[in-house]
């Protein structure tokens, strides 16, 4: 990167919509300088978008929030990184080889073409890859995570396919490119660039698995030796819990209110007598634990599937996500695992210049920011220009065709329709050789 430049980024889900606008600085860090969010997003499910028409409006009214503050405003997202995450992101271990001639030193072209052959393994047709993550590559007899300037005449790679179901980025592309007009200037897998921003390098070789427990997804993805050797999505979330309270007779909004301010992951050591309008707490509490510890125990199970076990992972587990916010649920994790447990942080090369904002609910977007921003050179803000006034003086339309551009272009249209007018009147008004200025003093 060669200068300091605008980047902006969108993640959608289940519960909601983030967007976020940063300054991107030559030395790789990252002013987060705007921030907006819409809540409620039931055209959403599971990660996939449901309802597209619905959907765009809500992006509009964001990126229109965004655009408006002072800190961006005159300039207009013209491009978004777009946070790519939903129920049917899993991995799938893939190898690929490579023969060469003798003694061949291994260059990015070598790994570019191994890359390439990841990407091209066939899978289940339902699915698509969208990325491919060397995890471990044998030169020769040589096991290395950093093959380049080897040398050896045949290359090993197993690599994690990172895929999904092909709609999860269709129904994006339709809604931000089609619908909004918007350029997507890349898809960022979400549970990727929060492992690149939020984990530290110590943790990834000790061994960590970090958990985004959202609304209806929760995503698991484990790291050893450097690299990412496991990652699933769960389908349950946060408002699993949520909709089992609602079978107390509440409604949604009202049994997410108990659950955060009420509710508590582990069982108490004595049952609650509180009966608040008819609520039995008792019932409450048997509820939210019950389902607490399903979610917890099948984020644990991921480590079975991964073929690892607690002590393969000494750096803990790294929660996020607003079903962490419930209370006693790192608790219940730290006891099921007996491993460290702390919550996500943003580095310090990220700084949040709005102190408003609420970190916990940003840090995905922020992360798909950060990513987005450090692997392409694209801008994602302009300042709408102006064409230069011809000779007769007579103003064209500016070269953004905006509605406030296009309303400003009528107000000088009719201006120099009545200059025109009033010099015809005065024409009518004077002799021969008079000057029109003199008349109209």
């Amino acid at each position: 990167m060669n200068d300091d430049r605008y980047v902006a980024a969108i993640e959608i889900s289940s519960s909601k919509i983030v967007a976020a606008i940063g300054m991107m600085h030559d030395d790789g860090r990252l002013d987060i300088i705007a921030t907006e969010q819409e809540k409620g997003v039931e055209s959403v499910r599971y990660g996939i978008l449901q309802n597209l028409e619905e959907t765009a409006m809500r992006i509009n009214r964001v990126i229109d929030r965004l655009q408006r503050k002072p800190s961006v405003s005159p300039r207009v997202i013209t491009g978004l990184y777009v946070g790519l995450s939903g129920r049917s992101l899993r991995s799938i271990t893939t190898e690929v080889s490579m023969s060469l001639p003798d003694d061949t030193e291994i260059n990015d072209d070598i790994l570019r073409r191994l890359r390439d052959q990841a990407l091209s393994t066939a899978i289940d047709s339902s699915l698509e890859v969208v990325d491919a993550i060397p995890r471990v590559y044998m030169v020769g007899k040589s096991e290395t995570r950093s093959p380049k300037g080897a040398i050896g005449n045949r290359i090993h790679a197993t690599f994690d396919l990172i895929v999904c179901r092909p709609e999860l980025r269709r129904n994006l592309q339709r809604t931000i490119s089609d619908k909004l007009d918007i350029r997507i200037n890349g898809f960022v897998v979400t549970a990727l660039s929060t492992a690149q921003v939020l984990l530290t390098s110590e943790e990834k070789r000790l061994g960590c698995m970090l958990v985004d427990m959202g609304a209806e997804t929760t995503t698991v993805s484990i790291y050893k030796e450097g690299g990412l050797r496991y990652f699933a999505t769960l389908p349950m979330g946060g408002r699993n819990i949520t909709r089992d309270v609602t079978s107390l007779s509440v409604l949604e909004e009202r049994a997410e209110d108990i659950k955060i301010t009420m509710g508590n992951a582990m069982a108490r050591d004595t049952a609650s007598n509180l009966n608040m309008n008819g609520i039995r707490m008792s019932d409450v509490g048997n509820l939210i634990v019950a389902r607490s510890e399903e979610i917890v125990a099948n984020v644990v199970e991921q480590l079975k599937y991964a073929g690892m076990k607690d002590s393969d992972l000494p750096a803990g587990l790294i929660c996020i996500g607003g079903g962490t916010k419930l209370n006693g649920m790192l608790d219940l994790l730290a006891r099921q695992t007996a491993l460290p447990v702390r919550r996500g942080q943003l580095p310090t090369y990220i700084h949040l210049e709005d102190p408003k904002a609420p970190l916990s609910e940003i840090l995905q977007v922020s992360s798909v920011l950060y990513s987005g921003g450090s692997e392409s050179e694209e801008e994602c803000l302009q300042v709408p220009g102006t064409r230069e006034l011809p000779v007769t003086g007579e103003g064209n339309l500016p070269e953004e065709d905006t509605p406030d551009n296009r309303t400003e272009a009528r107000r000088k249209k009719k201006s120099n329709r009545w200059g025109g007018f009033t010099r015809r009147i005065s024409e009518l008004f004077s002799g021969p050789g008079e000057d029109d200025s003199d008349i109209l003093e």
